[in-house]
């Protein structure tokens, strides 16, 4: 059985509550014994959503046994001897309610609010307009945290020729330019003419050619992301080989 400390002048129990439709919800809420069960639901409906109409309530002790239904709305807590521990049940009666359908605890049924980017690039007061602000009045300051020979290290291993491979995707292809590209960002970069049409250029960023390829064959990236080697162009008609 479960057990009170009673505080002197406190008329108050802890009780667990749990939901029937709401499998992830539990609380633990302190009622006055004095409280009506009427009132007691008004309190359950601020935590829980199910409307006090469509409320029942089961009282069950701290073994799991049910000790009784609270289905007198005008009767005291109190009149049903419950104790710290007891655990209240919420059973929404409503098929229509908020709470039924898991909606409120599945996040996944819950459209998801989406912008394009030409609509949040008319926005005022965004981020983004931010950045670009704070960009064109000091630029050093998004490109004070990169040394300026960032990657160095790992550009000297790769030449302009070497056949590559770029992760992610595993795109293949072969190294047009290696250096330092001052229109992008600090450090070092390698330009890739990538073997088939999955790039983003033709060896020119930001206005400044830095290599020459077909139309979007080019790309620039961080020497961290180029691994050269035997990469020879892939055949066409490899993967539909048995």
């Amino acid at each position: 059985m479960g057990s009170r400390l009673q505080i002197p002048g406190d008329d108050s129990i802890l009780l667990h509550v749990t939901h029937s439709n709401l499998k992830n919800f539990a609380a633990d809420v302190r009622f006055s014994l004095e409280m009506t069960v009427e009132s007691v639901k008004e309190k359950l409906w601020k935590k829980c959503g199910t409307s006090v109409d469509s409320m029942r309530l089961e009282l069950y002790d701290d073994t799991g046994a049910k000790v009784c239904d609270l289905d007198d709305n005008f009767r005291p807590l109190g009149f049903f001897s419950p104790l710290d521990g007891y655990r209240v049940h919420v059973i929404d009666l409503d098929p229509s309610s908020v709470t039924s359908g898991g909606w409120l605890e599945d996040t996944s049924l819950v459209e998801k609010y989406s912008i394009s980017d030409e609509a949040y690039n008319k926005l005022d007061g965004t981020f983004r307009k931010f950045k670009e602000k704070l960009a064109s009045q000091n630029p050093s300051i998004l490109e004070s945290k990169i040394p300026d020979n960032y990657m160095e290290d790992l550009g000297t291993n790769i030449k302009v020729g070497d056949r590559c491979e770029v992760e992610p995707g595993g795109k293949r292809g072969v190294v047009k330019f290696v250096g330092k590209a001052e229109t992008v960002a600090p450090g070092f970069w390698v330009g890739i003419q990538y073997d088939e049409p999955l790039g983003k250029h033709d060896g020119t960023v930001k206005g400044k050619r830095y290599f020459d390829c077909p139309p979007l064959h080019g790309a620039l990236l961080r020497p961290d992301k180029v691994k050269v080697g035997d990469y020879p162009e892939r055949d066409p008609f490899e993967e539909d080989e048995i």
